[in-house]
């Protein structure tokens, strides 16, 4: 129940034409506290509950434990998280052996692509795709929990 992954910025929207799925995900916080966090997410047709430790000290390695729920479920609870929810398209990208997670968002984080390989162990080496940027893995600003607090259209402002 260790989630093991590495986050960048995405350069160029190359990724939209390697991408085998695109998916419209909704997601919300019903608990944001430093320790732990509760998330809801409607991912398509489907939905599911997680719960996220904080982070090891590199950003890279934490506690996960995600269930699928009914999808009435879901959105009975996306209705009690906190405000905003987070919006976003997510894009797989296949590349070597990994599959990328590409999220655009939407809304108030509308201009940011986050790019997430999950790995098996931390020092897994992995294909980076052309259009992969900056690692912003450990950087808080670029969790969703904290997008939903200052989204990316503040950044600048």
């Amino acid at each position: 129940m260790i989630e093991i992954e590495r986050k960048f910025l995405v350069t160029s929207d190359a990724y939209k034409k390697q991408a085998i799925t695109k998916t419209n995900i909704a997601q919300g916080y019903l608990s944001k506290h430093p320790e732990r966090n509760v998330r809801i997410r409607i991912k398509g047709e489907r939905a599911y509950i997680t719960i996220k430790g904080a982070s090891n000290s590199s950003g890279t390695s934490r506690f996960e434990w995600e269930k699928e729920i009914e999808l009435e479920e879901g959105q009975s609870l996306l209705s009690l998280c906190e405000r905003p929810i987070i919006a976003k398209y997510r894009y797989e990208v296949k590349s070597g052996n990994h599959l990328f997670e590409v999220d655009e968002f939407l809304d108030d984080n509308q201009g940011l692509v986050i790019a997430e390989v999950e790995l098996t162990h931390e020092d897994e080496t992995f294909v980076k795709p052309n259009w992969l940027g900056k690692e912003v893995t450990g950087d808080p600003r670029y969790y969703n929990s904290q997008l939903s607090n200052i989204p990316f259209s503040k950044w600048f402002t």
